[in-house]
């Protein structure tokens, strides 16, 4: 029984001196919370060994129809297509880099011109704001776009009167949602913003639900150049040979997935910001044109179907396009070849016409 006791009392204060221990070690300045596992229900073992990891991305809810990028909130308002004037005395422009999507596309004569669409971004300033045809009113419709100009030909008139389209027109009425510039002669220094063609559009009282139209995204980052089926070309450099100088080219910055733009050599930048214009899918569209009139004015047909190319992410990839369900949409084969998130160029040229790609 002595045995035992003289046991039993060694215990105790053994177990006494481990708890005065712990206390210690719980009240010393170096011990912290923080050195505590995390046991909460999901932690992971690397967060509960002190490892920081960066939080998973929320996915957005929603996607903007004409980018594919995230949105907060589903788009149910009109996007607004702007005539944009490319002439060298219109150069640099301002605004093109915040459209969703833009079209170049041979007017009268010699030029081209930039048919803009905005929808997922504001744009303080846009222009040199110009003239439409009818082959842009025809771009506008497919969008149910609001049509922003400054004056028109017969023939476009005519398709914005017949097909009661909304337009907002400087030339004649609308003058007041738009403004010039003094730092540029007229007609080159015309221009207007997304809030003014929203005050525009409120004070016309135009429809302003969307019919909403979709382009087709991928899901992933990879391009369609990824997959084993399609057959792609190198696209690292494309040249695109308008008419008498118009010379557009594009150059491949593999550290930010983008084609860069540039103009008869230069870079193509923006007026304000001096960002040199890119975009994330360049397509180029053969489409079949004519010229009209002794002033060089001509149909375009935007409807197709027609050849093409489409450049993503340093890779060409012969397409056939044609417009449905709203949209210019290209194919490989039989199945259409999704975008990627982001924003798009659109060259439409004439059939025929030589890229030079390397």
């Amino acid at each position: 029984m002595v045995m035992k006791s003289r046991h039993l009392s060694r215990f105790r204060l053994l177990l006494m001196g481990a708890c005065a221990a712990a206390v210690l070690a719980a009240c010393s300045p170096e011990a912290s919370s923080d050195d505590v596992p995390d046991m909460s229900p999901g932690a992971s073992p690397a967060a509960s060994a002190g490892t920081v990891i960066p939080p998973t991305p929320t996915p957005a809810p929603f996607r903007y129809p004409l980018t594919g990028l995230g949105s907060e909130s589903e788009m149910v308002t009109r996007p607004y297509i702007v005539m944009v004037e490319n002439a060298p005395q219109a150069r640099p422009q301002s605004g093109l880099q915040q459209a969703d999507l833009v079209f170049e596309v041979l007017a009268e004569g010699e030029i081209t011109r930039f048919v803009s669409v905005f929808q997922s971004q504001p744009a303080e300033i846009i222009g040199p704001v110009r003239s439409i045809r009818p082959y842009f009113v025809e771009l506008g419709e497919m969008l149910d776009a609001v049509i922003v100009h400054a004056g028109w030909s017969q023939d476009a008139m005519n398709l914005l009167q017949s097909h009661k389209l909304n337009h907002l027109d400087q030339v004649y009425g609308d003058h007041a949602f738009y403004w010039r510039a003094t730092d540029r002669k007229a007609p080159h220094n015309l221009y207007t913003s997304t809030a003014k063609i929203a005050e525009g559009a409120e004070t016309r009282k135009f429809r302003s639900e969307w019919k909403r139209k979709e382009l087709l995204f991928a899901q992933t980052a990879a391009s369609p150049g990824a997959s084993a089926s399609v057959v792609t070309t190198p696209a690292s450099r494309v040249q695109i040979p308008y008419i008498r100088g118009y010379v557009v080219s594009y150059d491949y910055d593999t550290s930010k997935g983008i084609y860069l733009r540039s103009m008869d050599g230069q870079p193509h930048a923006d007026k304000e910001s001096g960002i040199q214009l890119h975009t994330r899918n360049l397509l180029v569209l053969e489409a079949k044109h004519a010229v009209l009139d002794k002033e060089g004015r001509r149909s375009v047909d935007v409807t197709g179907p027609g050849k093409g190319t489409l450049m993503q992410e340093g890779k060409a990839l012969s397409v056939t396009w044609q417009q449905k369900d709203g949209m210019l949409r290209v194919y490989a084969g039989s199945s259409e070849v999704p975008l990627l998130p982001g924003n798009t160029w659109v060259q439409i040229v004439p059939e025929g016409t030589a890229l030079q790609m390397e």
